[in-house]
């Protein structure tokens, strides 16, 4: 006999318990221990299966804590009759498994200079913290852009580790005077709100790496995580000594998270600044890579330009560190998007996850990848991984619902757009896909409520009353032909003062139009551009009108022949 942890041989009282366990249950239950459990509770592939019944009395009236294991595809979710009647010690309902005892979210570290522009080192300790964190694979963290939601949060320690789904909270502050840093933090335990650590330390902006260590490790520690000698270096490591470059690395990693928010073109400069002033910085250089290729990918930059840009950092910043599991992300894209070259791009993939298990932006990439080679479950399942470990990240969000949309499945495609919405109310990408999802479940009114509101917030509200009225006296083909009239008109526009447009938006309009032969002009251009949006075309149904004619399949054969 062998058991779930694999150990052979197996007898004796532990043949009785188990015994005792599957008496407490119906067909198709497959019951645990709780000393089972908390063993699986460490794997977080197990976690989301356990849900904790409570106590069963068993032979001999000894009584034992019962967990049902059970997922969409095995186990039994009804509660057992036991646990129904009167043989129960304790009637409870299916619950969720608890927290994951080593699981943990750093919060927003407060900053307390008393120069106010000195947030973005305040923010930036914090996702230094983090980050090291997040490398010790015996830890579960969870992702900035999630706890971010949590600043100035009038809600209880309690009440945040609950919605995180984590047991333990950082928080902390920050004072900057020159280069004087004084750091306060503080490890919570959510469940009975103590502390489990607190330090506070007074230091020169020099030593900020050996602060950023220490809270690090002192986390761990007092967490019991187990650390392998590389995680010990990983969450060590010093990148620069020099403390300009620093801050400026730090000054683009902030206006990094503003993305598309005015301040968004002072990325690529921080970044560039840093690696002048240090040579040897690989965050740094990782950084550069990153804005290059976010920007190529998605129909921000000309790729022509951008791509060998990306590529050009990124290898500078493997050359210096090629253990920091950020510089892989972006290096998927360009091995994938310009190189066309599948293998590589998810051998990249696969050693950012397994440098950093934490790391959200990863498997939230990976799994769009995954749906464009048809392995949709794998993509269900690495897109579940980035939101156990993001959940609160209206752009991961928004792209859940576009995998579900590529996936033709539009009924959760709806459900994920609309949470999205309930994230970032004011997201104008989020309206415009709920908009497509809507249009494809034959919800034509819903549709064109949707695109009215992504057009409003984009300040074209002169274009989303034309699509309104167009609707009501036309109705909903009328209106969708006006408004790929008005789009191509804005389009044409930017063409003509120089601006960059990617051939997919004139895919996409002359697709509106219901124009095919303009449509495969364009649709030719776009694959050549060689971003993400060309990859696409593969399970994008708003192109399922061009998909009959044989040129299309052509095109397709041609386009995903070169990344095998």
């Amino acid at each position: 006999m062998t058991d779930l942890n694999e150990q052979a041989n197996i007898a004796g009282a532990g043949i009785n318990v188990a015994q005792r366990v599957m008496d407490c249950g119906d067909a198709g239950h497959i019951l645990l221990s709780k000393r089972v459990a908390d063993d699986l509770e460490h794997y977080r592939r197990w976690r989301p299966l356990l849900h904790d019944l409570g106590s069963c009395e068993v032979k001999h009236g000894a009584t034992l804590g019962i967990i049902n294991l059970y997922s969409d595809e095995i186990g039994n979710p009804e509660p057992p009759k036991k646990f129904k009647g009167d043989y129960s010690r304790e009637e409870k309902p299916t619950a969720p498994a608890p927290a994951f005892r080593k699981s943990i979210a750093v919060l927003p570290f407060e900053n307390l200079s008393e120069d106010k522009a000195n947030a973005y080192f305040a923010d930036g300790i914090q996702e230094e913290i983090l980050t090291r964190l997040s490398r010790i694979a015996d830890l579960k963290v969870i992702s900035r852009t999630s706890t971010q939601r949590f600043k100035n949060s009038p809600d209880t320690i309690s009440q945040i580790a609950k919605q995180l789904g984590v047991a333990n909270i950082v928080e902390g502050t920050v004072q900057k005077a020159a280069d004087q840093v004084r750091v306060n933090v503080q490890l919570i335990d959510a469940e009975n709100d103590s502390h489990l650590w607190a330090e506070r330390y007074d230091r020169k902006l020099t030593d900020i790496f050996a602060v950023e260590t220490d809270i690090a490790a002192k986390i761990a520690e007092a967490l019991q995580a187990r650390l392998t000698g590389a995680e010990r270096r990983a969450i060590a490591s010093q990148p620069t000594k020099n403390t300009e470059a620093y801050q400026l690395y730090l000054k683009g990693r902030y206006h990094w998270r503003s993305l598309f928010a005015p301040g968004y073109e002072k990325v690529r400069d921080y970044f560039q600044q840093a690696v002048e002033l240090d040579p040897n910085y690989a965050p740094a250089y990782a950084g550069l890579g990153l804005y290059y290729s976010f920007g190529a990918a998605n129909g921000i930059l000309p790729p022509p330009e951008n791509w060998p840009l990306a590529e050009n950092a990124l290898k500078n910043a493997l050359a210096l560190d090629d253990t920091l599991a950020e510089i892989y992300n972006p290096l998927a894209g360009v091995e994938l998007y310009y190189k066309r070259d599948w293998p590589a791009a998810e051998y990249a993939f696969r050693r950012s996850m397994e440098l950093n298990p934490n790391f959200a932006d990863t498997p939230h990439h990976y799994a769009l990848c995954l749906a464009l080679f048809g392995r949709n479950e794998e993509a269900v399942a690495q897109m579940d991984r980035a939101t156990e470990l993001d959940p609160f990240f209206p752009g991961l969000n928004l792209h859940r619902g576009r995998l579900f949309f590529f996936l033709r499945d539009y009924d959760r495609a709806v459900n994920e757009f609309a949470r999205t919405l309930e994230l970032h109310p004011g997201y104008p990408t989020a309206h415009e896909w709920f908009g497509d999802a809507c249009e494809k479940k034959g919800m034509s009114h819903e549709a064109i409520t949707q695109w009215c509101s992504a057009l409003t917030l984009n300040g074209e509200s002169e274009h989303a009353r034309i699509l309104e009225q167009t609707y009501a006296a036309c109705g909903f083909d009328a209106a969708v032909r006006a408004s790929a009239q008005k789009q191509l008109l804005r389009l044409n526009e930017k063409t003509a003062r120089g601006d960059y447009v990617p051939a997919a938006h004139y895919l996409m309009v002359y697709v509106r139009l219901g124009d095919n032969e303009e449509a495969f002009s364009w649709l030719a251009r776009t694959v050549e551009e060689r971003n993400w949006l060309a990859l696409q075309i593969k399970v994008n149904p708003i192109l399922d009108p061009l998909r009959s004619d044989p040129r299309f399949e052509t095109l397709l054969q041609k386009t995903f022949a070169e990344t095998q």
